[in-house]
């Protein structure tokens, strides 16, 4: 039922981050940690078009990236990782990404939530997307009691049909976004008011 009706409520279901290519959509969201998606979309046009590719991003010199994405915040750390990571892909000879979750995380800067975008929205893989707002709405909505990522991502990941698990990320994501907030989540507009046990009416 929760899934027919956000389903509904969010029939477009594509990554709020702009990008052109798995490269550019990796690095975006190794950018977007600890800040919004749409702040990522402010400084990637000019990180791209300085650094179109693995091998431009790996050659880089790190105070220059720093200076193009310092307003996500700990930029330091970030601009070390996106290059280290391009560095990574040009060394697999066809500047690649890899497909499965081990090689992936093995990435800098690139941990399970990142991944699993990437085997979602270019490989089209079975993912649960834990980010904050989809542990905050999985919460509140009953389907887990645990804190930490990982393991909502497995308890989901067992209890969630693999065919759908992709979709209810994302539409655990949005409704994050659109109703419930963290702060006065808007529960007297919110379309799963009647099946929420956490409801504020």
């Amino acid at each position: 039922m929760v899934t027919s009706i956000l389903n509904l409520e969010y029939p477009d279901r594509k990554p709020l981050l702009n990008y052109n290519n798995p490269f550019e959509l990796l690095i975006a969201v190794i950018l977007s940690a600890q800040t919004t998606d749409a702040g990522v979309n402010k400084v990637t046009p000019e990180l791209f078009k300085r650094y179109p590719g693995p091998s431009e991003l790996a050659a880089a010199e790190q105070n220059d990236v720093e200076a193009i994405i310092h307003s996500t915040g700990f930029y330091r750390v970030k601009a070390a990782n996106i290059i280290k990571t391009a560095a990574a892909l040009q060394d697999r000879g066809d500047n690649s990404l890899p497909n499965t979750m081990k090689e992936l995380t093995s990435l800098p800067g690139v941990g399970r939530k990142t991944a699993n975008v990437i085997l979602y929205h270019i490989f089209d893989q079975p993912a649960i997307i834990v980010d904050t707002h989809f542990k905050r709405v999985s919460k509140r909505l009953g389907f887990t009691k645990f804190t930490e990522p990982e393991k909502i991502e497995k308890q989901l990941s067992r209890a969630i049909p693999k065919e759908i698990q992709s979709d209810f990320s994302m539409t655990i994501n949005l409704h994050g976004r659109k109703y419930c907030f963290a702060r006065k989540p808007d529960c007297s507009g919110c379309p799963l008011k009647d099946l929420c046990p956490s409801v504020q009416i």
